[in-house]
């Protein structure tokens, strides 16, 4: 058994036997200009541009090439990504990746899980390795309860061990777990490597990929260990929706609700059209499907140039905070029942639920609204039960919530569909709150 071999079997991240390396020179990255990387776009392909070191957001729709990009601008320092959403794009990848690392960039870690990388990671794998890479699989877990900092040091181990540098580059294909780990993992190793986010998942296509937020959870509570480390391109191939499970899908369609709510009503009511006549399998490979996702990334996209690291103290509708509305009852929801119940979004589904209940209850939002967003949760699909969970466990478990300000969990709530507020939790009595889960578990 050779060396190579070896290093991969120790962290459990084979894929492929055995993998071939190439004597790597010294060399220095070369970033080609903007144009230059916009040209390697697909002729089909959604392109959602992420610019940070200026100043404004805007929208862009090339005439006659059916092409969009999304411009998102940060005060910090100047780094630009573009976001490609369309179809087959996996095949793809060795050309993008080579347009936003450089030529002279010849190691590419790939970190997937096993069911993902049985599905797409040969077609990933021919292309990156199409472009002259090297190409370097790593497997983890599959489940939230791999977002850990195990699975974080397995991975590092295998960089390491795999003599990646910090030129060489990390690719994350897979859904949100991949995502945040293979992200997490690339911001720390040799103080931050580049990485590409193919993701896999609706969820991760509209949400997690978009932004630069990555981490890991703890015993105590979701997503408490983390790093913002934006990445080099997001590449979302819708294809790979076609395979997903079915609770994957319904996960997914949750946190489009959630940022239609906390967005526009226009965002809100393109969703949930969709949602009522396109929620098929059929409908996956529809321009209309792209056009959602499209949608979804731009507003992610502007409230990431607003508020890039998440300002705890700001409160206004452009603060990166509104995007956690659901979250802090769903990371409780997801810690009481260690990680095995909910997927990610089915857990902001049922948040979404007793924030909206918690804000008609405290005199915020009309029953009206309320029952829009209920509706509108309904359309995503069944949710698992939280019937049976201890109401109290549940309210104690959101104490650890990572978003506290002045040792106080901050509700985002809504005043209306594409309004929402921000709520010291000082302002929201243990008594009302217990109300608020009661009676919508009561309903699950």
């Amino acid at each position: 058994m050779d060396a190579t071999y070896s290093h991969v079997c120790r962290v459990h991240s084979l894929f492929v036997t055995p993998l071939e390396f190439q004597p790597i020179p010294n060399r220095t990255q070369v970033i080609p200009d903007a144009e230059a990387f916009r040209r390697c776009a697909h002729p089909r392909t959604t392109l959602v541009s992420a610019e940070t070191g200026s100043s404004a957001d805007k929208i862009v729709e090339e005439r006659g090439s059916g092409l969009r990009r999304v411009v998102v601008r940060t005060k910090e320092r100047a780094h630009e990504y573009e976001i490609r959403i369309g179809e087959g794009l996996r095949r793809e990848v060795g050309h993008v990746a080579r347009g936003c690392l450089g030529d002279r960039v010849q190691r590419i870690a790939i970190v997937s899980n096993a069911r993902v990388f049985s599905l797409y990671g040969t077609a990933v794998l021919k292309s990156l390795r199409g472009s002259g890479f090297t190409v370097l699989p790593c497997s983890i877990g599959d489940g939230e309860r791999f977002k850990s900092m195990q699975t974080v040091e397995r991975v590092l181990c295998f960089l390491n061990e795999s003599g990646l540098e910090r030129s060489d580059g990390v690719v994350a294909l897979g859904g949100g777990v991949v995502g945040d780990v293979a992200g997490f993992a690339a911001a720390i190793y040799l103080r931050g490597v580049p990485f590409i986010q193919i993701p896999t998942t609706l969820l991760a296509q509209i949400d997690s990929s978009v932004g630069g937020k990555t981490g890991v959870n703890m015993g105590s509570g979701k997503n408490l260990i983390g790093s913002f480390h934006q990445p080099a391109a997001v590449i979302s191939d819708i294809e790979t929706l076609r395979t997903l499970p079915a609770r994957e899908l319904v996960a997914g369609w949750c946190e489009c609700v959630k940022q239609g709510a906390v967005s526009s009503r226009k965002l809100f009511r393109e969703t949930t059209d969709f949602l009522k006549t396109s929620r098929t399998r059929n409908a996956l490979n529809s321009s209309r499907l792209e056009q959602l996702i499209s949608s979804h990334c731009a507003f992610k996209a502007s409230i990431v140039a607003a508020d890039q690291r998440e300002d705890p103290h700001r409160s206004d509708q452009r603060s990166r905070r509104i995007l956690n509305f659901g979250h802090t009852i769903a990371h409780a929801l997801e810690t009481v029942t260690d990680y095995r119940r909910f997927r990610h979004g089915e857990a902001v589904g049922q948040g979404m639920l007793v924030a909206g209940e918690l804000s008609k209850n405290l005199g915020l939002l009309e029953q009206t609204e309320l029952e829009l967003l209920t509706k509108a949760v309904r359309l995503c699909g069944p949710l698992p039960s939280a019937r049976d969970l201890d109401e109290h466990a549940v309210v104690s478990a959101i104490a650890h919530d990572k978003k506290r300000t002045a040792g106080r969990v901050q509700w985002v709530l809504l005043e209306r569909i594409g309004r929402s507020r921000i709520v010291d939790g000082k302002e929201i009595s243990s008594t009302l709150l217990r109300k608020s889960v009661r009676e919508v578990f009561r309903r699950t």
